[in-house]
């Protein structure tokens, strides 16, 4: 056992040496430079280490997805007729700014007002704009969000967070002034090993702005599709979720991922664009995330809040029954 261990990682270490790098040169050559933003200080690059994740992909309503993107500027990502709700949570264990979870509930969508060709998003990431609009982001300290709402316009606000492992699933909660937010469970899938060096883009919504940032990361991914991949959904009554409960969440997840320590660098180039609407009322209501009042007089604190009530869980519904 130990010798075809020992082969399985000489291996993922080979394969993962023939990938290319997404994290661009720029990134590199910043490598040991300092920079403090906002009185947070970093050495660069913005990166994090050890960090397990966990991820899953439900089916939603297209339709329902696009209501809720604000402004003209994005597009539901299609698959087989259907938007993308994309849960991933990582436990951050070594940043420049601490230990802390993050909780991200997003829709997939491709930045444009164009409509795009299904499954071609995902060949050409670069060419159609593929990411994902974070509709909530919660993250377990002040700091945090000082750095992620502040600096990137990331929808970022503190609550309460877990992030649980067990020999056979992976789950996480989130809860926000007493009231559950979210609770996302995985089943493990079986251990495949899959080196993956990916680059992701968040866009987000801050000062009737939309907000794109990049990260990249590197890591060994256990990934299930289909039947394979088992999940349980629960959406609560926290303010930041309620939107999600529009979106007619399947019951089935499309896919499940667990890296047990990933790797990530967090580009410090961001984009920024005024949302838009075609009459100055429909403008006025746009939901362009909080305004800069709400990171004004926030503090560093690395302190967490106390864990979530999981005790919330056991009588609640999942968001469409129990998802496998």
């Amino acid at each position: 056992m130990n010798n075809f261990a020992q082969l399985h990682a000489a291996l993922h270490r080979s394969v993962q040496k023939i990938l290319p790098s997404p994290v661009p040169r720029r990134q590199t050559e910043l490598t040991g430079q300092y920079a403090k933003v906002d009185g947070i200080k970093y050495v660069m690059p913005v990166n994090s280490d050890d960090s397990p994740v966990l991820m899953a992909a439900f089916p939603i309503n297209k339709r329902a997805a696009a209501a809720l993107l604000p402004g003209k500027e994005m597009r539901p990502f299609s698959l087989g007729g259907k938007g993308l709700l994309v849960v991933t949570v990582v436990n951050y264990k070594s940043t420049d700014i601490g230990k802390y979870i993050e909780y991200s509930l997003a829709i997939a969508i491709t930045h444009g007002s164009r409509p795009v060709p299904p499954i071609l998003p995902l060949i050409f990431q670069k060419t159609f704009k593929l990411g994902q609009f974070v509709v909530d982001l919660p993250v377990s300290t002040e700091i945090s969000v000082k750095g992620g709402k502040g600096i990137w316009g990331m929808p970022k606000h503190q609550a309460n967070l877990d992030f649980v492992v067990t020999d056979t699933t992976v789950s996480a909660q989130y809860d926000q002034d007493g009231m559950l937010g979210c609770y996302i469970e995985i089943e493990q899938p079986a251990p495949i090993g899959l080196p993956v060096r990916l680059a992701a883009s968040n866009y987000c919504a801050f000062r009737g702005m939309l907000w794109k940032s990049d990260i990249y990361f590197e890591a060994t991914a256990n990934v299930a599709f289909g039947r394979q991949a088992k999940a349980r959904l629960v959406l609560g009554d926290a303010p930041g979720v309620v939107p999600l409960k529009t979106l007619q969440v399947g019951n089935k997840p499309l896919f499940t991922a667990w890296l047990p320590e990933a790797h990530g660098v967090l580009d410090d180039h961001y984009e920024a664009w005024f949302l838009t609407a075609t009459t100055e009322a429909e403008a006025a209501a746009l939901r362009g995330g909080d305004m800069m009042d709400s990171v004004v007089g926030l503090g560093q604190s690395q302190e967490w809040l106390a864990p979530p009530d999981r005790s919330r869980v056991a009588d609640s519904q999942p968001a469409q029954g129990r998802a496998s």
